[in-house]
């Protein structure tokens, strides 16, 4: 049979020149731009964080808290359903990151996936690939026109953006697959061993990737104060036929797979002997956040196994127990932890018991008045009442560890001001999402088949070698567990603030100011 893996998707058109040259942007930068900067990791910004609004404005930006911001955000995870930070100072080998620098987005309008800046092939070429831990393949657009793939994207101001696309001709690294290597083929589309080895990733939503299997090189560098070049032998998709939302701005220029599979890029690392099969990935809760790949996390994290099933194959985990402030309900479950869904997505019995309880506990009015919004629980605040007071929620994981939610709620719409309890409820599948995610760094040991965890805010970390792009304003940490307001019940609590480390590294402040200019240039001139 083809090479198959699912995931799912949606889309919204690109209106907004700011993104278009953000993105241009991102592009051009080559891998020499913020190299050498000793050690740091590769950002993570949700496309709505602060600190993208900082930089690029509210222009087709959804106000946080909005209906329009959550309609689009819970849309896309519809359509997406089923689909870090540095280790320790004493891991070895190196953690690996990609050369091009440590600038990634969850681009407004290019929907709500994170996005990496990734040079491949000799010369090395650039493309802003989409990180999906729902799916395996890495594959760009290749060889293809704007009939079968997206080779540009217009603006506002009718501008075009043009993506580079990939071609096996144009690097002298590359080469193709073919029916008898080592990696399985579709004997169906194989009619002799010497022809091309065909691959096809069948989506929901009528969307898909077809193509060859090519073999090329993926610049890294390592995440350490040396910053090694690594140039890493991988196999990847040429992609020649791109269909459904892919040719209206879904991960417009390629789509670069984290799941369980032998051809997922974690996966083909680790064999390669270039670290151990693992990765993490940091979620802060201003939006900003980190990847590295042979991260096996801490002593201190916790953790809890996972499995690869054959009806989900990916990061499947089991939940025995919900805590929701003072009522407890024994329940067990497996979720799928899935970093590219925007929210969680739970099915009942659970959903109806975090909601109702969650409901029962809190003193705020609720708000039945717009149907638009696609949260079940939203609520508005009182006239004095500048935060809500919100029951202590967990999650206790199989072999008994607790996993607290640190982002259960999301503000609401309302011009009172609000909240919402940001679940929503599924009919199939479980999903933890990005939300349940927000204030930890995660870590996917596939050596170890466990997901572990443990409180960041993304900046600092007793245990990180790497440094981040500080934004103007200092982003919230995450406890290791909620602190209890002494003024409610033991039930009640409030997430404290934690301020970003105010020094940060001088030479990735001048990259810094050096992307600011090129970008503040590009929009003088457009």
């Amino acid at each position: 049979m083809a090479l198959v893996w699912t995931s799912t998707a949606s889309s919204y058109s690109l209106t907004s020149g700011s993104y278009i040259l953000l993105v241009l942007l991102l592009l051009g930068l080559n891998s020499g731009s913020c190299n050498g900067l000793g050690s740091f990791g590769f950002d993570i910004h949700h496309r709505f964080s602060d600190p993208v609004k900082q930089i690029l404005g509210f222009e087709g930006l959804p106000e946080k808290g909005s209906v329009e911001y959550y309609v689009a955000m819970t849309h896309r995870d519809s359509i997406i359903h089923g689909r870090h930070l540095a280790a320790s100072n004493n891991q070895s080998p190196a953690l690996l990151t990609f050369a091009n620098g440590n600038g990634t987005l969850l681009i407004n309008n290019l929907d709500f996936l994170y996005y990496a800046n990734v040079s491949v092939g000799t010369p090395s070429v650039s493309y802003l690939v989409a990180l999906d831990t729902g799916s395996n393949l890495f594959w760009l657009p290749c060889d293809c026109n704007n009939s079968t793939c997206v080779t540009s994207l217009p603006t506002s101001s009718g501008q075009v953006v043009n993506f580079n696309i990939y071609s096996p001709n144009a690097s002298s690294t590359s080469n193709k697959v073919s029916c008898n290597s080592s990696i399985y083929c579709d004997p169906n589309q194989c009619p002799s061993t010497n022809s091309e080895c065909a691959y096809e990733i069948l989506y929901y939503s009528n969307m898909s990737s077809s193509g060859i299997l090519v073999e090329d090189v993926l610049h890294l560098i390592t995440d350490d104060d040396q910053s090694k070049v690594v140039d890493a032998p991988i196999t990847l998709g040429c992609g020649k036929n791109e269909t459904g939302i892919f040719l209206s701005g879904f991960a417009p220029n390629g789509l670069l797979g984290l799941g369980t599979d032998d051809l997922s890029v974690p996966s083909i690392l680790a064999s390669k002997g270039l670290g151990p099969n693992s990765f993490s990935m940091c979620f802060g809760s201003d939006g900003i956040g980190r990847i590295n790949f042979g991260d096996n996390g801490t002593s201190e994290q916790k953790e809890t196994p996972f499995i690869v099933s054959h009806t989900y194959p990916t990061y499947n985990i089991s939940i025995t127990q919900i805590n929701v402030g003072v009522n407890v309900s024994k329940m067990e479950f497996s979720a799928i932890f899935d970093s590219g869904t925007s929210v969680t997505h739970l099915t009942d019995p659970a959903y109806t018991f975090i909601s109702k309880t969650f409901n029962s506990q809190v003193t705020e009015k609720r708000n039945l008045s717009n149907s638009q919004i696609p949260f079940e629980y939203c609520y508005d605040l009182s006239a004095n009442q500048t935060s809500p007071m919100i029951p202590i929620m967990n999650l206790t994981m199989k072999g008994g560890e607790q996993y607290y939610l640190t982002n259960p709620t999301t503000e609401a719409f309302s011009s009172k001001g609000g909240y919402c309890l940001a679940i929503l409820k599924s009919t199939d599948i479980n999903i933890i999402g990005q939300n349940f995610m927000t204030g930890y760094r995660i870590v996917f040991n596939r050596d170890k088949m466990i997901i572990g965890w443990k409180p960041s805010n993304c900046y600092n970390d007793s245990n990180s070698n790497t440094f981040s792009i500080s934004p103007s304003h200092s982003p919230a940490a995450s406890p290791s567990s909620p602190s209890v307001s002494p003024a409610t019940s033991p039930a009640l609590a409030v997430s404290p603030q934690a301020k970003a480390p105010s020094s940060h590294s001088p030479k990735l402040k001048a990259c810094t100011c050096t992307i600011m200019m090129i970008f503040v240039s590009f929009l003088a001139i457009v």
